[in-house]
């Protein structure tokens, strides 16, 4: 007899019931994951997407950054606040007032700013802008040629400098360290002068032959060392530097010789340089500018192009990187060796015949050629070795030269401080990580700070 109570189902069934709801649940949920995708955990949010950042970011961030600017602009810094200690420790009376600092100490902050701000402001009268001479123009006490005679002396002196701190810094890229410059422009400043002032040649003409024989004379003193290079594995170093005193023990001899000394002087000089081979003056006969500095500007230009669109540029360069892997690629080590060290006193002679041709001087001298070629080593360092690098770096050297004439006489501070200060820029930016220990400075990201020497240095 049946029960007579309704069942829902068999024990046995309940399971499998239990079994198959779940299953289900299973189904629908990996369905809607496929459908929306996986879901994620309600603790862990969805990560945004990465940004770029701004160029408003980016300058921040290598504001106080190891990047090329930034070490350059501390190194000037740096080099300009221990030229003001220099500066304090030279003078006695300044000097005198730090004996009592503990019982005054006024006094010898007061006297030592006084010095000090003195001297860099007759520094940047002198070689940028003097307010006086503004004013003096504007109430009619003096003329226009008072207010751009800082700039001229300032391009009077950068000329010069930029050519052989191309001819340096091309030298430099080929990866040969041209420390020949100054002979280079002392050769092309003996041809230039002969050329002014032996050839009767016509006005225009006459300028062109005299700056040509200068560029000749120093692809003649560039060639020698570059044939011994090439040809007998001659460091370029040695040769050069031979070759320097060669030049200039040469000009010393041919000054005094008949037909090049002055016959109306009995000291060592030469014959002055006709007016048909100068360099034309730019702002008048009052301004020493001249056109030297429009020059310096196109050869900066063609050395530019040279190096970066040229297929021999790119020959330079990879000789520069690698002479072997530029070897095994079928180009001629030794034909390039021979034309970077003809390119460089080509330029170097050019700047050369800047200081006779044009208004630095008008003859011939033991000293006529100064220091350039030197300084160009410094100015293509301080230039990164780019050539429009290079000529900032000589405007900056031109400036420090023009300026501390003035701060000589108005301030009283030795001429040679200017070069120590130029010594004391390329110290520090030669030395980027001593540059980057004493600002704290962060590592370059987006630009890399590189000091690109030569192979043979």
């Amino acid at each position: 007899m049946s029960d007579p109570t309704p069942q829902s189902g068999s024990p046995d069934k309940e399971p499998a019931s239990e079994a198959q709801a779940a299953q289900n649940a299973l189904g629908n949920t990996e369905r809607a994951e496929s459908a929306t995708g996986p879901t994620r955990p309600a603790s862990r949010p969805e990560p945004e997407a990465e940004r770029k950042p701004s160029l408003g970011r980016l300058f921040l961030d290598n504001l106080w950054a190891a990047n090329t600017f930034t070490v350059t602009l501390l190194s000037l810094v740096l080099a300009i606040v221990v030229g003001a200690i220099l500066m304090i420790v030279s003078d006695p009376d300044v000097l005198h007032t730090y004996t009592y600092i503990t019982a005054r100490p006024a006094d010898a902050l007061n006297a030592s700013w006084t010095l000090v701000s003195e001297a860099y402001a007759n520094l940047f009268k002198g070689s940028v802008f003097d307010p006086e001479a503004f004013s003096g123009w504007l109430n009619g006490s003096n003329g226009w040629q008072a207010v751009l005679a800082p700039i001229s002396e300032t391009l009077t002196y950068t000329a010069p400098l930029v050519f052989t701190g191309l001819a340096v810094a091309l030298a430099f890229r080929g990866g040969l360290f041209n420390i020949g410059a100054q002979g280079q422009a002392t050769i092309g400043v003996i041809l230039a002068a002969l050329a002014g002032f032996l050839l009767p040649l016509p006005p225009g003409l006459h300028l062109l032959v005299a700056v040509l024989a200068g560029a000749l004379g120093g692809a003649l003193w560039g060639f020698i060392p570059g044939i011994l290079k090439a040809r007998a594995g001659a460091h370029e170093v040695i040769n050069t530097i031979m070759l320097n005193y060669v030049a200039t023990y040469f000009l010393t001899w041919l000054i005094v010789q008949n037909g090049v000394q002055d016959p109306t002087r009995t000291d060592a000089i030469s014959k002055a340089v006709d007016t048909s081979a100068q360099l034309p003056r730019l702002l008048g006969d009052n301004l020493r500018v001249h056109a030297g500095i429009l020059l310096a500007v196109v050869a900066t230009w063609a050395v530019a192009w040279l190096l970066n669109r040229s297929t021999l540029g790119f020959e330079l360069r990879a000789v520069g990187a690698n002479p072997d892997a530029a070897r095994t690629a079928g180009i001629s080590v030794t034909r390039t060796y021979i034309l970077i060290m003809v390119f460089s006193g080509i330029l170097a002679g050019l700047g050369g015949s800047n200081m006779v041709l044009g208004s630095t001087a008008s003859a011939l001298t033991p000293l006529v050629v100064a220091q350039i070629g030197f300084d160009g080593i410094l100015v293509a360092l301080l230039g990164r070795v780019k050539p429009w690098g290079v000529l900032l770096a000589a405007l900056l050297f031109g400036a420090l030269q023009a300026g501390g004439n003035r701060m000589q006489s108005y301030s009283g501070i030795s001429l040679e401080l200017v070069t120590v200060l130029q010594a004391l820029i390329v110290i520090f930016i030669a030395a980027p990580a001593l540059v980057k220990a004493i600002f704290q400075l962060r590592a370059a990201r987006a630009a890399r700070l590189q000091t690109s020497l030569a192979k043979g240095w």
